[in-house]
């Protein structure tokens, strides 16, 4: 039986890396690193996990993103899959992949989602039957990322099409952002129970020294604002009542980006 086993790579100040570790009982079928920020941490975690990495999974093309990738291709001769839309602006990849492309990653596998706005070429990455999501930054916990490259419309679309994902879906975002993202969501949506509920633990796992990712897509579509622009109770607290989802998202995103 194929399984996956997902670790959490701190990177930088604040990137999460993710190893995928897949195994058809107890034999290795692939090692995968999604998004590989810098090399040194995610060495570290190979060696500490005993796992030779076979691909790279990138999402898009920031820095943040791919500047692990050349060196740890040239490290272990691995196959980099990235974006089809961004393939020239993703190092070293070998395969470019679309929207509902079908991925086999040991046996496990995923399937392709464009979710541009954040850039114009971001994808996400759905395990379906392992109920796993990497959608670097498009969707964060509590939050989602700036919008870059595409249109505050596009960006409403590409949430959307996460949002359709079941409930039980883990969430595995590239940052640890949701102290600061539930502040603000607290800030515009103080009447929601659950919110307040998760803001109270997410502050508390921060003091803790705890990551609070991943988050489970069920809970992300309770309490993340910009899950709910189609919500006439989070349009009246904007005060955009009877207006339009891409309107209420836009307010909300350019009220996060001046927060």
């Amino acid at each position: 039986m194929i399984r996956i086993d997902v670790e959490r790579i701190p990177c930088l100040s604040d990137n999460y890396v993710w190893m995928i570790k897949v195994d058809d009982d107890a034999q290795p079928t692939a090692t995968a690193i999604v998004d590989p920020a810098e090399v040194g941490p995610v060495v570290a975690a190979l060696e500490r996990a005993g796992r030779r990495p076979t691909h790279i999974l990138n999402t898009h093309h920031h820095g943040d993103h791919v500047g692990g990738n050349l060196e740890l291709k040239a490290r272990y001769g691995l196959t980099v899959v990235g974006p089809a839309a961004d393939r020239v602006r993703i190092p070293g990849i070998d395969i470019a992949l679309a929207q509902d492309d079908a991925y086999d990653l040991g046996g496990a596998v995923a399937r392709v989602l464009d979710v541009p706005g954040h850039t114009s070429g971001h994808i996400a990455w759905h395990f379906e039957r392992h109920g796993a999501l990497f959608c670097g930054d498009t969707l964060f916990a509590l939050g989602c990322g700036r919008v870059f490259e595409g249109t505050m419309p596009q960006m409403w679309q590409s949430l959307l099409k996460l949002r359709d994902l079941p409930d039980d879906t883990a969430v595995y975002c590239a940052h640890e952002y949701t102290l600061s993202n539930a502040r603000f969501a607290r800030g515009i949506d103080p009447s929601n129970p659950a919110l307040a509920v998760r803001a109270e633990a997410v502050a508390r796992a921060r003091e803790e020294g705890r990551a609070t990712v991943p988050s489970r897509l069920g809970d992300e579509k309770e309490t993340n604002p910009f899950l709910r622009a189609d919500d006439p109770v989070l349009a009246a607290a904007m005060g955009l009542a009877g207006r339009s989802a891409e309107d209420v998202f836009a307010a909300i995103r350019s009220a996060k980006d001046r927060a």
